[in-house]
């Protein structure tokens, strides 16, 4: 199937957190509190996508309170952390939807998003990913992690 052709049965993107929507650093301040960076073109990627009435969700590994006020912020619904099996954890969510695989875009950046990226329709590595993760991608950012790849993807799919 043309990538054009994937990018139209798109109805939900869904998210890795770190080194997608950050740059892959995790943070703790001397109290032992996480912070991270998150760029404000990928959030207001985010929000025009929402607004076109399309679904965007979060699946991280890690758990994190710094993720849950910028789901929050940003009015993302779909959010789950401390995913061990991301492709597990998608494929309900995708059924909670009542989409298929083949509507749903995932962006992603080291192995643990490989099967996933491998499953959906449109499976997305962010420029600085896994070279694993590269060459499984149907589709990879010219940005890298952090630095609007996830703004990058949303254009790319609504054009």
């Amino acid at each position: 199937m043309k990538t054009e052709d994937r990018c139209k049965n798109v109805e939900l993107i869904l998210s890795d957190v770190d080194g997608v929507l950050t740059g892959g650093g995790i943070i703790f301040d001397y109290q032992g509190i996480e912070t991270k960076r998150f760029h404000v073109r990928d959030g207001m990627g985010i929000e025009l996508w929402q607004r076109a009435g399309f679904k965007f969700g979060i699946l991280t590994a890690r758990t994190s309170h710094v993720v849950q006020l910028r789901a929050n912020e940003l009015g993302i619904d779909v959010i789950r952390q401390g995913v061990d099996a991301k492709l597990s954890a998608a494929k309900r969510v995708i059924e909670e939807l009542g989409l298929t695989p083949e509507q749903v875009c995932y962006i992603g950046d080291d192995l643990p998003d490989l099967a996933l990226i491998q499953t959906v329709g449109l499976g997305v590595a962010v420029a600085d990913a896994a070279a694993e993760v590269r060459d499984a991608a149907v589709h990879v950012t010219e940005l890298s992690g952090g630095h609007g790849a996830v703004r990058e993807t949303i254009e790319f799919v609504l054009q």
